[in-house]
C-alpha cells in the first residue's frame, strides 16, 4: 500500500483537492486498495475548517464529491506514517521544514515535479494558488495533472 499526504499551507484548497481528486482517479481506475490518502497544512491558520466552498464548488463541477473535511497541521508523525508527501508549491517546503527537519527517507516532492519532464505547462513549477488569483479552474487542472502523473507512476511501482 502507498500512504500519500498532501500538503499545502491552509488544507482548504489545494491540499484537499488533491486528496479528493487522487481518490477519485484511483477509484475510477479500480485501485483504491492500493492507496492511504490525506491531506494537511502547514500552518495552523485553517485547523478544523471545512474545504473552502470555491474549492468545494470546483471539485463538484467535475463531478467529485469531498464534503467531509477538516483541515489539519502535518505533524511529525506523518513522516513515518506517508510514504509520499507531497506539496503543492516551494513554499509548502519551507513550512514543513519547520515540522519535518529533516527528509533522510526522500519521501519529500512537489506535485508538478511527478508530470512528465517533456510536459512545459506543469513539469517542475508549482500549483496555481487560487486563494490569492480566485482561479480554482486553474488549481484544478495543475492537481489534477500532477495526481494523474503521481498515480500512474505509484500504479507501476510495488508498494
Amino acid at each position: 500500500m502507498h500512504r500519500i499526504l498532501f500538503v499545502c499551507h491552509g488544507n482548504i484548497c489545494r491540499s484537499v483537492t488533491a486528496e479528493f481528486v487522487f481518490k477519485d482517479m484511483a477509484a475510477r481506475a479500480g485501485v483504491t486498495h492500493l492507496f492511504e490518502v490525506d491531506s494537511a497544512a502547514t500552518s495552523r491558520e485553517e485547523i478544523g475548517n471545512p474545504i473552502y466552498p470555491p474549492a468545494l464548488r470546483t471539485l463538484e463541477a467535475h463531478g467529485i464529491h469531498g464534503a467531509h473535511h477538516a483541515a489539519r497541521q502535518v505533524t511529525k508523525t506523518d513522516y513515518a506514517r506517508f510514504d509520499h508527501i507531497v506539496l503543492m508549491d516551494g513554499e509548502n517546503l519551507h513550512g514543513i521544514r519547520r515540522i519535518i527537519a529533516d527528509d533522510p527517507e526522500r519521501k519529500i516532492s512537489l506535485l508538478l515535479d511527478h508530470t512528465d519532464p517533456t510536459d512545459r505547462i506543469h513539469h517542475g513549477r508549482d500549483v496555481a494558488d487560487p486563494w490569492y488569483t480566485r482561479n480554482f479552474e486553474a488549481a484544478y487542472d495543475d492537481i489534477s495533472t500532477g495526481c494523474q502523473a503521481l498515480l500512474q507512476k505509484l500504479i507501476h511501482k510495488p508498494a
